[in-house]
């Protein structure tokens, strides 16, 4: 089939205010034309996307946040004879290509907008005597085999057959940046995903803890970055990386060993704190799922986070492993995200689990925690 152009449509977009959505329908715009070479334009409600090489645009459409859906598409004129020899091509196609046989039930959907001498059901109606004149293909209202779109637009008319699911969401940029805690695991590349889809700009922030961790981590911890990339088209990731290995030995030998993983995290979201109001970040977001790990206990939620005035968004908070594994495999992060980096031996034996806010800010004033992240922020590249 040879397509003239692909149909865009967005979703919670169009519930916004006139103001609003001229103002989100622009931003999808200029994701689009970062992400494929092609002319845009946009027109009630609708985007249409004229691609420079189709099948490329095809393909990665599917990885610009705020398109709902999409269909390949060829245009032509609102009138019966041009919708006639038209649809009759575009069918004929369908038979070359064995979508439609004899045996395949169809229906047709018309949808019109703007001022025309029929009405949805009459070109509807229309539209399946074309086809039938082409094959005696039977005719199904309620449950199609094939359902053929045939929408009309003031002197415009678009017909298709598929409408290929977007990733949705809001389109990226649109609100805010945020701070991402993004490791070389499973779950933050997850957590970073899911507000990119919410349309905020991402601050990737990794936390170095050489000697602890070896330097396969921030290997794999870029090639996840990279894979993210392909998702922000637009409104690239922006990188940074902090040297967190001597905080991290200070929190060994000078705090009680249990409590390393609560102050290593409540370290992590102060630098990220630090790095939001440099950046103009609004919020601070982390891959934390409840009780899935020590330092995502309840208790030690509440300790590691305390002195932030930031919020810090977690967006996988009530899914498991199982459901963010799954996400992690649709996106191509996981591929990355699995393979052993020796992790991080910093880990006590028997971490805490049941933090107690009190005794952890006893801890951190002990150790001038302050000054121990003053001093490792001046290392963020």
């Amino acid at each position: 089939m040879k397509y003239d152009l692909i149909v865009a449509r967005y979703g919670e977009v169009g519930l916004k205010s006139t103001k609003v959505r001229s103002r989100f329908e622009r931003k999808l715009v200029k994701n689009i034309k970062a992400a494929i070479d092609c002319d845009v334009d946009r027109n009630q409600g609708r985007i249409y996307i004229f691609p420079k090489n189709f099948d490329e645009a095809v393909s990665d459409l599917n990885r610009v946040f705020g398109i709902v859906s999409y269909s390949p598409a060829i245009s032509t004129y609102s009138n019966f004879e041009d919708i006639d020899k038209t649809l009759g091509g575009y069918v004929e196609e369908l038979i070359k290509e064995g979508i439609i046989t004899e045996e395949t039930k169809f229906a047709i959907k018309c949808r019109r907008v703007g001022t025309h001498d029929f009405t949805s059901q009459e070109m509807a109606a229309y539209c399946g005597g074309v086809v039938r004149k082409r094959i005696l293909a039977p005719v199904d209202l309620t449950n199609p085999d094939l359902t053929i779109f045939v929408e009309v637009r003031d002197d415009d008319t678009f017909i298709y057959h598929e409408k290929i699911p977007g990733p949705g969401g809001l389109p990226l940029g649109t609100q805010g940046k945020v701070v991402c805690l993004i490791s070389s695991g499973i779950d933050s590349p997850v957590a970073a995903y899911l507000m990119m889809k919410r349309g905020c700009e991402v601050i990737a922030l990794y936390c170095d803890n050489d000697p602890f961790t070896s330097a396969q981590a921030m290997e794999l911890n870029d090639k996840i970055i990279n894979q993210l990339q392909n998702y922000a088209a637009g409104v690239p990731i922006k990188r940074r990386v902090v040297k967190y290995g001597e905080y991290l030995q200070k929190a060994k030998a000078e705090a009680p060993e249990k409590m390393t993983c609560v102050l290593c995290k409540s370290g992590m979201y102060k630098i990220a704190e630090k790095l939001a109001n440099k950046m103009g970040a609004q919020a601070i977001v982390d891959g934390s799922s409840v009780g899935q790990v020590a330092s995502q206990t309840l208790n030690n939620i509440l300790a590691t986070r305390y002195g932030v005035d930031m919020p810090v968004l977690s967006p996988l908070i009530g899914l498991d492993k199982i459901e963010i594994t799954k996400i992690a495999e649709e996106i191509g992060t996981f591929e990355f995200s699995k393979i052993d980096d020796g992790g991080c031996s910093a880990v006590p034996k028997y971490p805490e689990t049941r933090a107690d806010l009190e005794r952890v800010k006893e801890v951190c004033q002990a150790i001038n925690q302050d000054d121990a992240i003053n001093e490792a922020f001046k290392t963020i590249q």
